[in-house]
């Protein structure tokens, strides 16, 4: 029987090393993933993903458990980018790498999906990162954890601190902005910022 987060943190902190090599597990690409969207730097990503477990280790005696662990883990990890950010001096990129190859592809699409399809949704991802890239870091940050992480309304509000209308305004204006950069790009959108409306019942 899979054990939950929680019972794997409480574990952890008794000092069962195995327990917590569960979670980073169960959560190392999610964290890559996130620090990749944020900064768009493979080997920068890797690396902040490594010290996010590395701190959430060293910190798992100040986790109460008032926030899930998982929220938990992407605070760690969006503090560590913006340190990046800041510390380097770049703006985040958010770029596919370059180069397709043919055999990658082949094993990523589904059988439902031809490989020109497969590489028309590899172009729009990279066309989106261009887009998310010029974004304000508030925009984007929510958006990201919105529409790639599927956090709630409500999740994202707390783990940013701010109020639930100030992540809805955000993620709003960042569709919004991002659908029209996209058009006027040629390239159509897989978001759309009317629905959000709609979503915003889903907190």
């Amino acid at each position: 029987m899979t054990s939950t987060d929680e019972e794997l943190v409480a574990r952890s902190r008794g000092g069962d090393l195995d327990s917590f090599n569960q979670l980073v597990l169960r959560w190392e690409r999610p964290i890559y993933a996130l620090a990749y969207r944020v900064i768009g730097r493979e080997e920068d990503a890797r690396d902040v993903a490594q010290e996010t477990f590395l701190r959430a280790y060293r910190a798992l005696s100040g986790f109460k458990g008032q926030a899930k662990f998982s929220s938990w883990l992407y605070r760690i990890t969006l503090n560590l980018c913006r340190d990046w950010i800041r510390r380097e001096r770049r703006a985040p990129v958010m770029q596919a790498p370059e180069g397709v190859d043919i055999i990658e592809l082949a094993g990523e699409a589904t059988p439902s999906e031809s490989i020109e399809d497969l590489v028309t949704r590899r172009q729009l991802g990279r066309a989106v990162g261009r887009v998310m890239s010029l974004l304000p870091d508030e925009q984007r940050t929510a958006i990201i954890m919105k529409e790639y992480h599927g956090l709630t309304f409500q999740e994202i509000a707390d783990l940013l601190d701010c109020p639930l209308s100030t992540v809805k305004t955000r993620l709003y204006q960042g569709l919004s902005v991002l659908r029209k950069q996209l058009q006027d790009a040629g390239v159509e959108s897989i978001f759309e910022p009317r629905d959000i409306a709609r979503k915003n019942t889903h907190v």
